[in-house]
This record gives C-alpha cells, sequence and structure tokens, in this order.
C-alpha cells in the first residue's frame, strides 16, 4: 500500500456540498487516529475555504487541544450546551490558526455527562435539538451556516456517540491499517444499523479511511486490500502513513495542516479531505439521490467477517 499523494484530482480544492453536513468521527476501538482524523479533516476543509464547526463530544478533550482552543474548568463548553441547555453560538471559539474553523470545546464535565444524560428528556436527540437550534438562529439573523460540522465522538458506543449518530448526516470511520483493523467494526456498523432503523434514517456510512498506515509492510498492503474489499465503495483512496509529525502537533495546539504544511502527513489528510468533499458534493448533486447509501446499512454490516471477535459484542446502550 503505498502512501497517499497529492494527484491532479486531489489538487482541486474541496467543493462546497449542495447542503450542510454533519459529520460522525466515530470508532469505538481506541487508537485509530479517530481525534487526529477529525481535528485535521476539520482543518483540510477550512484551508479550502469552507466554514467547519468541530464539536468536540470526546471527554478527553484533546480535538480543542489540538486546536488550540480554552477548554479549562472556567470555560463553557458541548456539556453546558447538551445538559444545561446553553445556546451554541455562545460556545464555539474560532480556531486561532485557521480561519473558518470553529469548534465547541470538551470539558472535565462532560465525563459525567453520561449518566445526567439517563434522567434527561430525549436523551438520545439532545445534540440533534442543539444542532437545528443552530441553524435556525443563523437563518434568522441571515447569517450563513457551517458547510460541515464534524463531531469528535468518543471511543466508545455510549450516549454521547449515540447523540453524535442521531444528529449526523454520515459517519466517518478512521481504521488502523494493522492486524485487527476490522475488530469491533462489525459492533459499530450494527450500532449504525440501529440508529439508521430506529432514530435516523438519513444516516450513512459516508467514508473509511485507512491511518495509520506502514507502506514498508506486507501487513499494510494486505489490511488494505481486506477492508476494501468488504467496504468497496465506502473506503478512501487516500490512506494515512504513520508519521513523527501527526504525533507531535498537538502537543504545540496545532492541527499538522499549520505545523508541517508540506510533511506527508498534512499532504495525506488534505488529498483525504477533498477526495471525501468530492464525494459529498457529487452525492449532493442536483438530479441525484441526496441520501443514495441510507438503504445499505443492513448489507454493509452483513460484509463484516463473521469470525470477527467484535462481532459478537452488542456495544449500544
Amino acid at each position: 500500500m503505498h502512501v497517499s499523494r497529492e494527484t491532479a484530482t486531489d489538487l482541486r480544492p474541496s467543493p462546497r456540498p449542495g447542503k450542510p453536513v454533519v459529520l460522525a468521527v466515530s470508532n469505538q476501538k481506541g487508537g485509530v487516529g479517530k481525534t487526529t482524523t477529525a481535528v485535521n479533516l476539520a482543518a483540510a476543509l477550512a484551508q479550502d475555504g469552507l466554514s467547519v464547526l468541530l464539536i468536540d463530544m470526546d471527554p478527553q478533550g484533546n480535538a480543542s487541544t489540538a486546536l488550540s482552543v480554552p477548554h479549562g474548568p472556567d470555560d463553557l463548553g458541548i456539556y453546558d450546551v447538551i445538559i444545561d441547555e446553553r445556546p451554541l453560538v455562545r460556545v464555539v471559539k474560532e480556531c486561532p490558526d485557521i480561519p473558518g474553523l470553529w469548534c465547541a470545546p470538551s470539558s472535565i464535565d462532560l465525563a459525567g455527562a453520561e449518566i445526567e444524560l439517563v434522567g434527561l428528556s430525549h436523551r438520545e436527540r439532545r445534540l440533534k435539538q442543539v444542532l437545528e437550534h443552530l441553524y435556525a438562529a443563523l437563518e434568522r439573523s441571515r447569517r450563513p451556516g457551517p458547510d460541515y460540522v464534524i463531531i469528535d465522538c468518543p471511543p466508545s458506543l455510549g450516549l454521547l456517540t449515540l447523540n453524535a449518530l442521531v444528529a449526523a448526516d454520515e459517519v466517518f470511520i478512521p481504521i488502523q491499517g494493522e492486524y485487527y483493523a476490522l475488530e469491533g467494526l462489525s459492533s459499530l456498523m450494527r450500532t449504525i444499523d440501529l440508529v439508521h432503523g430506529s432514530l435516523n434514517p438519513r444516516l450513512s456510512v459516508g467514508a473509511i479511511l485507512l491511518t495509520m498506515v506502514d507502506g514498508r509492510t506486507n501487513l499494510a498492503a494486505q489490511v488494505g486490500q481486506e477492508v476494501r474489499r468488504h467496504f468497496p465503495d465506502q473506503v478512501l483512496r487516500a490512506t494515512i502513513p504513520r508519521s513523527v509529525r501527526l504525533s507531535e502537533s498537538p502537543s504545540y495546539g496545532q492541527s499538522v495542516m499549520t505545523y508541517d504544511p508540506l510533511g506527508t502527513g498534512a499532504l495525506s489528510y488534505r488529498a483525504a479531505a477533498r477526495e471525501y468533499a468530492h464525494r459529498v458534493a457529487q452525492r449532493l448533486a442536483p438530479g441525484t439521490a441526496l441520501h443514495a447509501q441510507r438503504d445499505q446499512q443492513s448489507a454493509l454490516t452483513r460484509s463484516v467477517p463473521a469470525d470477527n471477535p467484535g462481532a459478537r459484542r452488542e456495544d449500544l446502550r
């Protein structure tokens, strides 16, 4: 498997989608580059001139840290929006390095939100309602809304992730390019299928991105072939290599797109963002079915190998 390089197609800037897109970046298996993907996907789209809102739903708050967005005990965050019903517009902060990229930060209080949500009405729809109120408020004030809302989910399938899936149009799944790439994927696919069937009929798998790919090994190529065999229409051509710069950038409060803009990590995420944005624009183009993949969820779930150990776990809570 070759590390992604910018081609003539990739050099075309990300097109504006035909309608706002809410995207949940999710994988309950930790260590797959989920937050790194959410941050750099958002940064790459914003650098192409799109308006992007990143919602940090992970209590660890790593996405907020990577964008240098304050999220201390005294700062308002997404917890205050979901639990205390604060307006989202009062919480979001602009990323200091990238114009057009805004962040609704996480906070330490979000760690207890799973328990607090249990006793609230419409507990699985809180984030969806928040976004509906945001777009309504922006429309009333005649201000444009974000082209993309990207939600960085926690590495679990609890109520915070369920809120993200109910609010989202599509799920963006990063998968590590190693032996256990498909482990737990079937649980996520079944969860997406359940949400699609009962809570959010517009939900689909928008893209699958191979991350942490070591192009020097045969194993990476074999994993890529296996994932593409099961999900031929969802896996992006672009892949993300292992990169020291990708690991270093959050410690400097930056995405790799500003920390090392000409490095392989930035080039790969830019290629992935543009490839995904062109797919979205094509799906939402006039005269096409707006959500052509929505009826494929059951087939996607069945396509995960039966001997996958993750297929025996039911994680939806």
